[in-house]
C-alpha cells in the first residue's frame, strides 16, 4: 500500500522551493546552489508496514550523510488528537503510528495527523544546518485538512523563550 508520501510532505508546508518527492522520501535543497541537501524519510517501527516517525539525514553532495535525527511521531503529538478519540493506549503497539497494512485504496494511512509540531521540529533542526533558509523561502502557513486555529496567548504571557 501507498504511504501518500506527496500528501504528507505537502501536509508539513516546507518552504524549500528546490525539493522533490521520490517514492516515499523527500529531498531538498533548501539553500539555492548549496552543497547540502536535506532528506526526509518515514521510519518503520519493528511491526511489518508500521511507521512511528520520520527521519532527517542532512547530505553532502560529495561527502554523503554529514548527520541524522529521528523524530518519533509520539514525542510531537502526530496522532495524540486521533488515538485519544479511539482510546489507543500508550501502551498499544499503534500508538502514535500508523500503518498502511489496513488500508483501503485511496484512503491516507496518516489521516488524522496534526503535523504541527513535527513542523517546528524540522525548522528548529534545519535552522542549524541551513541558517536563513526558511526566512528566505517561508509562505504563509496554510490550514491543513486536520489543522485547527488555535487563538494567540496574550502578549502578557509570552516569555522571550521558545519551548519544544
Amino acid at each position: 500500500m501507498s504511504l501518500h508520501a506527496p500528501e504528507f510532505f505537502a501536509e508539513l508546508c516546507l518552504p524549500f522551493t528546490e525539493s522533490t518527492v521520490v517514492g516515499n522520501t523527500y529531498y531538498a535543497t533548501p539553500n539555492h546552489g548549496g552543497v547540502l541537501r536535506l532528506r526526509i524519510d518515514f521510519t518503520e517501527t519493528i511491526h511489518a508496514y508500521t511507521y512511528g516517525g520520520i527521519r532527517l539525514t542532512v547530505v553532502h553532495s560529495d561527502r554523503g550523510n554529514l548527520d541524522a535525527v529521528a523524530l518519533s511521531f509520539a514525542d510531537h503529538g502526530t496522532f495524540h488528537r486521533r488515538d485519544e478519540a479511539q482510546n489507543t493506549s500508550r501502551n498499544s503497539s499503534g500508538y502514535a503510528t500508523f500503518t498502511t497494512r489496513y488500508c483501503r485504496p485511496g484512503e491516507l494511512p496518516w489521516q488524522g495527523a496534526v503535523v504541527t509540531g513535527l513542523r517546528d521540529a524540522i525548522e528548529q533542526y534545519t535552522a542549524v544546518w541551513f541558517p536563513g533558509a526558511w526566512n528566505a523561502a517561508a509562505p504563509a502557513r496554510s490550514a491543513g485538512r486536520t489543522a485547527s486555529q488555535a487563538p494567540a496567548p496574550p502578549a502578557t504571557q509570552r516569555t522571550g523563550t521558545r519551548t519544544r
